[in-house]
């Protein structure tokens, strides 16, 4: 018998290399009075794109290429509610030729320890042809600042 897998812990600020404040809104909060944990995997997806569409490393209209995510994952520590300001660290933790694993740990206002973190996997892929392709240069050069 294997012994369990250990339990995951609280990740801090230094884990993260760049930082997105994110507002909840009203409609985030569950009837248990905290943010549903669906929003979280939102919050993602938000983190990642708006960086690598800020940094002018992906054209979400006219690129040729296109990241579909394949795998998601996320823990939870400590609530978030409305209202409140998240910040959402981002890092990459793997590149591969087409792939990349995206973790993203999620902070109250202030806080320096993850309420939740998580990461998902994004394959780059032709958007006609919805193949795998390798990272365009622009986009590795963006995501090697992100390791």
């Amino acid at each position: 018998m294997t012994a369990p897998a250990s339990r995951p812990q609280a990740r801090p600020r230094s884990d993260y290399r760049v930082f997105r404040a994110i507002g909840t809104r009203w409609a985030d909060n569950d009837i248990y009075g905290h943010v549903n944990n669906v929003v979280y995997y939102g919050w993602f997806d938000t983190a990642v794109n708006a960086h690598l569409i800020e940094s002018g490393a992906l054209d979400i209209h006219a690129g040729g290429v296109i990241g579909l995510v394949v795998e998601t994952q996320c823990h939870y520590f400590e609530p978030l509610a409305f209202p409140q300001t998240v910040w959402a660290g981002l890092r990459v933790a793997h590149l591969g030729t087409s792939s990349v694993r995206y973790e993203v740990g999620l902070f109250a206002e202030g806080a320096e320890r993850t309420a939740a973190h998580g990461h998902f996997v994004h394959v780059y892929v032709d958007r006609a042809s919805r193949r795998p392709v390798p990272l365009p240069e622009a986009l590795k050069q963006t995501l090697e600042t992100l390791r």
